[in-house]
């Protein structure tokens, strides 16, 4: 088991099977050509209640920012960076 904090840049591969959620974290540790390479640096598996809970907390953190003044809402959608598209 890792002792340490564990840094991501994103996640990749999201899927559900048999009720379970499953994704890869990614971290970009190289630029080719100018542009970020996504590495596979782990995965989590949780129960998509533990998904559904964990999105809650994440966009009530989210929604506690936005109040602070340290997020703004952007009404735009930008593009996916690298390794950000779900399946």
């Amino acid at each position: 088991m890792r002792n340490g904090p564990l840094f991501v840049d994103g996640i990749d591969n999201l899927s559900l099977v048999d009720g379970i959620i499953r994704y890869d974290l990614l971290c970009i540790s190289k630029l080719v050509d100018g542009k970020p390479v996504p590495e596979n640096t782990g995965s989590i598996a949780m129960s998509l209640q533990a998904f559904l809970r964990t999105h809650r907390q994440m966009t009530a953190s989210i929604d506690r920012m936005v109040e602070q003044g340290i997020l703004k809402k952007n009404e735009e959608p930008q593009d996916e960076p690298a390794g950000a598209k779900l399946n």
